[in-house]
């Protein structure tokens, strides 16, 4: 016996037919919300002017190791910036941990090496 599964986008705001699914940040929490094209438009718009005034820290997702800082004027980051990861996997080699030539380096061996620094 054949199934057809069908998904229909109702849009949070007024339970219209919503077109699309966003998917937005903040506080370093991550939501989604169905709507349709009127109220996606009205979103964007609303998010354009604080969009264009922040900095980009990522692909867009939260994964959960945001920090941020009283000061507007420097941010501090437990995590070493992405420049400073060969500096890190030599660190790690160096002092026994297990890391790859490419890719993500475990929190244990980001943690590990901020505290040895």
């Amino acid at each position: 016996m054949a199934q057809t599964t069908q998904t229909f986008l109702v849009d949070d705001l007024d339970g219209s037919e919503a077109t699309q699914t966003l998917t937005f940040a903040f506080q370093g929490a991550t939501y989604e919300i169905d709507l349709n094209d009127e109220h996606a438009a009205s979103l964007e718009e609303s998010f354009a002017e604080w969009i264009g005034a922040a900095r980009r820290t990522g692909r867009g997702s939260s994964s959960g190791s945001s920090s941020s800082s009283s000061s507007g004027s420097s941010r501090a980051s437990s995590a070493p910036k992405r420049t400073d990861l060969d500096a890190v996997r030599a660190w790690a080699r160096d002092n026994g941990h297990t890391v790859s030539d490419r890719g993500r380096v475990s929190n244990k061996v980001l943690e590990a090496y901020d505290a040895a620094h």
